[in-house]
C-alpha cells in the first residue's frame, strides 16, 4: 500500500477535454454582445481566468468595472454548463481506471484546477466520477491562478499530503510550472499539446491509456 502519496488531477485536458465546448460558449457570449469573436482570440486565452480575458479582449467593457466583468464572466460559464447539459462528454481515455486504482490502494486524489466549481460538479455529475474525488480546489478557493502553485498546494493540504508525496497530472505548460513551483511530481499529457512541448516535467506521456499508479510514481515511491 502507497502510504504517503496523493494524486491531484488538472480538470480540462486531464480528466476531460472540453475545449469546443469553452470556444463555443466564448463564441455565444460574443453573439449575444453584438460582436465577432476574434480568430485568434481561443488559442491565445485558454487556461486564462475570465477576469484577465474580458478586460483584455472585450474592449468596450470598462476594466474598472468589476461587476460588469464577473457578470459576463458568469454568463459565459453559464452557456458552457448548457451546451455540457445539452450535448454531454465523455472522460479521456484511461481517467476512470486510474481513479478506481486509485481508490482501491486508499490513495487520495484531488482535482485542482481553475475550472468554476459550478461547472466541476455538472461534469462530474455527467461523467459519473465525483466518488473518485475526495477533495476540490477550484478557481473559487485560491487568489492566484497557475502558474502560481496555490491551488496544488491547497489541494495537497485538504487531502493530507506533504508536497513531495504528491504526483499532479497536467496538460498544459503553465500547469507544469504550477505543480513544479508546489515541490510536486509532475506528469505532463499530451492531450491538448505537442508532447514535445510539455517541458519540465516528470514524465511525459501521449495520455493516460494504460497508466497505473506504479508507471507514474517515481522508483522511490514511499510504500508501506
Amino acid at each position: 500500500m502507497y502510504t504517503e502519496v496523493g494524486f491531484i488531477f488538472d480538470w480540462d485536458g486531464v480528466v476531460i477535454d472540453s475545449h469546443a465546448q469553452h470556444e463555443e460558449s466564448w463564441r455565444l457570449l460574443f453573439e449575444e454582445l453584438g460582436r465577432a469573436m476574434p480568430g485568434e482570440f481561443f488559442k491565445l486565452t485558454f487556461g486564462m481566468r475570465n477576469q484577465q480575458i474580458i478586460p483584455a479582449w472585450f474592449d468596450f467593457v470598462d476594466a474598472e468595472d468589476k461587476a460588469e466583468i464577473q457578470r459576463l464572466g458568469d454568463r459565459k460559464e453559464e452557456l458552457y454548463r448548457e451546451i455540457i447539459k445539452r450535448d454531454g462528454i465523455e472522460p479521456l481515455v484511461g481517467v476512470v481506471n486510474l481513479l478506481k486504482e486509485l481508490q482501491a490502494l486508499g490513495i487520495p486524489a484531488a482535482v485542482g484546477s481553475s475550472t468554476p466549481r459550478k461547472n466541476l460538479d455538472t461534469i462530474m455529475s455527467v461523467i459519473g466520477v465525483d466518488g473518485y474525488f475526495q477533495q476540490i480546489v477550484s478557481a473559487e478557493d485560491v487568489n492566484f491562478g497557475k502558474p502560481a502553485p496555490d491551488v496544488f498546494l491547497k489541494a495537497a493540504q485538504k487531502i493530507g499530503r506533504d508536497p513531495a508525496n504528491c504526483v499532479v497530472i497536467e496538460d498544459a505548460q503553465v500547469g507544469i510550472e504550477a505543480g513544479k513551483r508546489a515541490g510536486m511530481r509532475v506528469v505532463a499529457v499530451a492531450t491538448t499539446h505537442p508532447i514535445e512541448t510539455l517541458e519540465g516535467s516528470d514524465l511525459r506521456l501521449p495520455n493516460l491509456a494504460g497508466a497505473t499508479v506504479a508507471g507514474l510514481l517515481p522508483t522511490t515511491a514511499n510504500l508501506g
